[in-house]
């Protein structure tokens, strides 16, 4: 009985196949009703990490919000006058009507308790209860806002040019449609004075916007030029919209299953249909090689068996390698991360299929009158190309020598610049430099504390130790220590609401500016305190037990690292200064801290291990481990000479650049396992090592550099995004395929003649030394 053969199936009934397909096609797209994304940072680790269940603790025991909005008003003539006094009340006022925003916690001139003496007894009222009517009532304000340490370089810069509203918002609250609102609001307010929105929310929920919205308008616009330059490389308009459809039918299948399966769409799944594009040009070299075959045969179904007879291997290798390395990411830790690795290997495993039965069925679909015309310039021993590529891998057959050198003084290089390498994350930095966004927390930061927060929060082991000098003068210590960063731009604690009220009702003389020497005094300090204040002042910094106080940090950055640098002073701090109190940190700038860490760690982990695992497949794949090593090294080598570039220019190693390490691996292998597959094959049939070399350059090759400058010409385009990560997805995919190509024709030549005393021993192709 003839064994069944998927490709002669869909050669003999190509209508029923692509109808199929595209049947199956529409079911996935069903699900694509159901979308629903998630941007929150939050949810990039388990519900039951443990920094998630103590950030939870945190906020619940000094009831704390998750996100919080700063609005910015910078006037350079001073902030402190009638006019733009009466911008801030007003649009206070709005803010507070706001739905999604946390009213009674917001912090402005209008809304901020403020600490003075009235009557010998102590007063805590509004700062601004009205509108200062003259230059008096006006210098009264500016007295009490740059002689009150709680509010120098939180609601006022301290050259009085910029004033802030802190605005935290409600669980759920979109962060860019408040902001939006907000917007609106200040633009009704006419007047020089600017205004600058910025915070975690703001640049998590727009990046999430603006990420959807390039993925509509960019991945469109990547699949044009895939079409365009297809077009120009072959002059067919049918076969080049199959190539195009391929990689569409993949995204389509994979993020249809995604959603189906009820997951949402986070950062890391919004970036699978890139590099499914990307993986769906492995099908050039099907092109490639039918019209070769359809040029020698003139047999329309011959050309199309004998091409995936000669290309399956290779074909199904690179998949099952590309495949690979995503799918080990499912071992990690971080679920976005393995849903990603998941995805993107399904995405992979789809393509694969496609190539065996959506390729052949269009190529059986177009005329021949069509295969005869493009099949006049695939020529290997006449085609300008074919002629280059010839050239190309002489060079290093004739100097194999001088061509490793040189590519090993490179190689030694980029492991220089991979030891330059920081691993950062700044979600900020994520947009262009200029942005809206961007530009606020630049402006912010620079005039005031800072529009990142982290806690450090002191745990006592017995109830009122927060209350003792001992206490308060620690925290008061860690304080000055952590001021002394140039990342922080201010702390708070519970010592400031002490130290404030010891010296205003001490006539405000400025040497009760202290903690107080008893326990007994510090507690009826912050009994008044909470008579009169309102509730969440106290409850933000210290709980009531008195057991744990809650440190605020500012920090000016959003960059992982500032957050470690607070961390390290901290360990230093506690080290020279024992303490019976446990010091942990906590915030938002501290959670990114940990995702930052364990979602790139899970990245590279997963990035070592695909390399081992992707080594063991091209050894069962050659049948040699010598042969792997061969093919290996074009993927070593372009991986370190890219990462080794991003070392030396001072690029952050962040979350795109590590998600882009998985692509790197499984497209730099790809060319490798083509040019030898095919090599060995060629060699089988030849004997002759040199005619084999450059057959493989010049027709094979042809296909890579073909594939190279497809998919680089496509994800150009990104290079014009607004947003960084895809500016960096651009350029590291236009490096990462022509250098990878480059290496392929004329590093592997090189590798292959230095070595063929070794590797060819038999004079097959084959190597003694087989698994």
């Amino acid at each position: 009985m003839r064994k069944f053969s998927l490709v002669e199936f869909s050669v003999d009934y190509p209508k029923a196949v692509v109808a199929i397909l595209m049947v199956i096609t529409m079911l996935f797209m069903t699900q694509f009703t159901k979308i629903k994304t998630d941007t929150n940072p939050k949810n990039m680790l388990p519900a039951a990490s443990d920094v998630r269940v103590w950030n939870d603790e945190v906020e619940k025991t000094f009831n704390l919000y998750e996100d919080t909005l700063v609005v910015g008003v910078v006037n350079e003539k001073g902030i402190l006058n009638s006019d733009t006094l009466g911008k801030i009340q007003r649009i206070t006022g709005e803010i507070l009507r706001l739905k999604g925003v946390a009213a009674t916690d917001v912090s402005s001139f209008t809304t901020i308790d403020n600490i003075e003496v009235e009557n010998d007894a102590l007063r805590v009222s509004t700062l601004m209860t009205a509108l200062p009517k003259n230059d008096i009532e006006i210098e009264h304000l500016r007295k009490m806002l740059f002689e009150n340490p709680l509010f120098v370089n939180r609601i006022i810069s301290k050259d009085g040019k910029t004033a802030a509203i802190y605005i935290p918002l409600q669980k759920g609250a979109n962060g860019k449609e408040i902001a939006d609102a907000i917007r609106q609001i200040v633009k009704k307010e006419g007047g020089g004075e600017k205004y600058y929105i910025a915070g975690d929310p703001v640049a998590r929920d727009t990046f999430g916007v603006d990420m959807f919205k390039l993925m509509g308008i960019l991945a469109p616009i990547a699949g044009m030029v895939m079409f365009l330059v297809r077009y120009l490389m072959f002059r067919d308009m049918f076969l080049s919209m199959a190539l195009m459809m391929d990689a569409m039918i993949s995204i389509v299948w994979s993020m249809g299953l995604l959603i189906g399966l009820g997951f949402p769409i986070h950062i890391m799944s919004s970036m699978a249909p890139v590099f499914l594009m990307a993986i769906a040009t492995d099908s050039m070299h099907i092109f490639n090689e039918f019209y070769f075959r359809y040029k020698e045969t003139g047999n329309k179904r011959l050309a199309i068996i004998e091409t995936m007879a000669a290309v399956s291997k290779p074909v199904r290798s690179t998949a099952l390698a590309t495949a690979a390395g995503f799918a080990v990411l499912l071992f990690m830790n971080i679920v976005p991360v393995q849903v990603f690795g998941g995805l993107v290997a399904f995405g992979t495993i789809i393509l694969r299929v496609l190539s065996f039965t959506f390729v052949p069925a269009m190529f059986a679909l177009v005329k021949e009158e069509k295969l005869k015309k493009i099949s006049q310039t695939e020529e290997a021993d006449l085609g300008k190309t074919s002629q280059f590529l010839k050239k190309l891998a002489g060079v290093g057959m004739r100097r194999p020598a001088e061509t490793v050198i040189v590519g090993l003084i490179f190689f030694v290089a980029a492991i220089v610049g991979v030891t330059k390498i920081t691993v950062n994350n700044n979600l900020v930095e994520w947009f262009k430099k200029g942005s809206e966004v961007r530009a606020a927390d630049t402006v912010i930061n620079q005039a005031l504390g800072g529009t990142a927060t982290g806690y450090i929060v002191a745990t006592a082991k017995e109830d009122d130790y927060i209350k003792t000098p001992a206490a308060m003068r620690y925290i008061e210590g860690l304080q000055r220590r952590l001021e002394t960063l140039p990342v922080v731009g201010k702390t708070m604690s519970v010592v400031d609401y002490v130290k404030r009220i010891n010296r205003v009702l001490h006539n405000d003389d400025t040497s009760y500016d202290v903690v107080p020497e008893r326990k007994d005094i510090i507690g009826q300090y912050l009994f008044l305190f909470s008579m009169s204040a309102k509730p969440s002042d106290l409850d933000n910094v210290v709980d009531y037990p008195f057991r744990r106080a809650n440190l605020w940090v500012q920090l000016k950055t959003w960059d992982a690292g500032a957050m470690r640098d607070v961390i390290k002073a901290v360990e230093e701090y506690k080290k020279a200064n024992p303490s019976p109190m446990e010091i942990k940190p906590s915030g938002i700038a501290y959670f990114n801290m940990v995702w930052n860490d364990e979602v790139v760690g899970d990245m590279v982990k997963g990035f070592v291990i695909a390399l081992v695992v992707v080594f063991i497949i091209l050894a069962y794949n050659f049948h040699s481990i010598k042969w792997a090593v061969v093919g290996y090294t074009p993927l070593l080598f372009t991986i370190l000479l890219i990462y080794g570039v991003v070392g030396f220019v001072g690029k952050d190693f962040d979350m795109p650049i590590s998600v882009l390490s998985c692509l790197s691996l499984g497209m730099a292998v790809d060319f490798a396992i083509h040019f030898v597959s095919r090599f060995r094959q060629r060699f089988k049939e030849s004997g002759d090592l040199n005619e084999t070399l450059l057959w493989t350059a010049a027709r094979p090759g042809k296909g890579i550099v073909r594939n190279a400058i497809l998919f680089a010409s496509a994800f150009s385009v990104m290079l014009f995004a607004p947003l960084t990560p895809y500016i960096s997805v651009g350029a590291f995919i236009v490096t990462m395929m022509m250098l990878s190509s480059l290496l392929t024709i004329l590093y592997l030549p090189a590798l292959i003649v230095l070595t063929k005393d070794w590797l060819l021993k038999g004079g097959n192709g084959e190597s003694e030394q087989s698994v």
